[in-house]
């Protein structure tokens, strides 16, 4: 700091390898600081006649992107062109090999992926111009046109990885379809020849059995439908921001709850047939039942709760602090 108060000529020197290890790494506290004692540090170019701001964009560094909104007039920042002719806009449309090593990083499953990529060309869009959203760089490209070139391949990989996920649990939706409604017609125990009325309808496992068969042929119906417009959707670049992910969400949600309503409504079957009133032999029973339930969840619930948190959680993006830097 003394250094480069000492000569103000050399302030860009000094700072920049500083500016571009801090921004590459994700470290906006040196950012910060390096701002708040030198405003004119917002200026220098840290690489590629890139500025600080663009080179976070580039990086996809939202933590250090997000000091933006500690500026005064953050549109300008985006605005800025580089050797290229290329805005903040086109920066975050155009998806080269080093930035994909850091976007599958951030975010697991080309869906996630596209979605995140999506996310930070709103953002960024928020502080354009109209006039910066339809300006074109020596390539004569708008940065609508450079995002769908350059995210062809991943929107390929997020098709086929969607149209997968969503076949394999098609089938596995369907089949607990057929056997729910298969185990509602033809009760434990049978009915009576009189009225027709389920012969063990008294017992408590039986209505357990009832409301969790139910449960598990509604919600298989619910879960091959949301896989069913997965398979059939159009893969528009718009639809991975929240269409798609929001029918992901439903239809593995509705799915696990079919398939533990389905080990409920066969417990409830085997504690009427074999249990004999015996308590004790609820403990196999559950034990044996949430084995499956548990392997589904330990394998599906870390995707599903990284959809949930990136489609309805907390924007990664936004004003982290009070502090104005200018």
């Amino acid at each position: 700091m003394e250094i480069a108060k000492s000569n103000p000529s050399k302030v860009g020197k000094i700072f920049k390898p500083v500016l571009l290890r801090a921004i590459y790494d994700g470290v906006p506290e040196i950012v910060e600081e390096i701002i708040v004692s030198y405003p004119m540090a917002r200026n220098i170019k840290v690489r590629d006649n890139l500025f600080l701001f663009q080179y976070a964009i580039q990086c996809r560094r939202e933590r250090v992107f997000n000091l933006i909104y500690q500026l005064d007039g953050g549109s300008l920042y985006v605005a800025q062109l580089d050797k290229s002719g290329n805005n903040g806009l086109h920066l975050v449309a155009s998806l080269k090999h080093e930035q994909q090593i850091i976007v599958r990083a951030s975010a697991p499953g080309p869906i996630l992926q596209m979605q995140r990529e999506l996310q930070w060309f709103k953002e960024v869009e928020n502080f354009a111009t109209p006039g910066d959203k339809e300006a074109r760089n020596k390539d004569g490209m708008t940065p609508a046109e450079v995002f769908s070139e350059t995210h062809q391949n991943l929107v390929k990989d997020g098709e086929r990885w969607m149209k997968d996920t969503a076949t394999s649990c098609t089938i596995v939706a369907a089949l607990i379809t057929t056997m729910v409604f298969a185990a509602a017609i033809t009760v434990p125990g049978g009915n009576n020849s009189y009225n027709g009325h389920p012969v063990l309808s008294k017992q408590k496992a039986f209505v357990i059995f009832g409301i969790s068969d139910a449960l598990a042929l509604f919600s298989s119906i619910t879960s091959v439908l949301m896989f069913l417009l997965i398979l059939t959707s159009r893969y528009a670049e718009e639809d991975f921001l929240h269409t798609l992910p929001n029918r992901l969400v439903i239809g593995l949600i509705t799915l696990f709850v079919s398939i533990l309503s389905t080990m409920v409504a066969f417990g409830a079957i085997l504690y009427l047939v074999f249990g004999d009133n015996q308590e004790w032999v609820l403990i196999p029973i559950i034990a044996l039942a949430s084995i499956p339930a548990t392997l589904f969840g330990a394998l599906q619930l870390p995707l599903l709760v990284e959809m949930i948190q990136s489609t309805y959680g907390r924007s990664i993006f936004g004003k982290q602090s009070d502090r104005m830097l200018g």
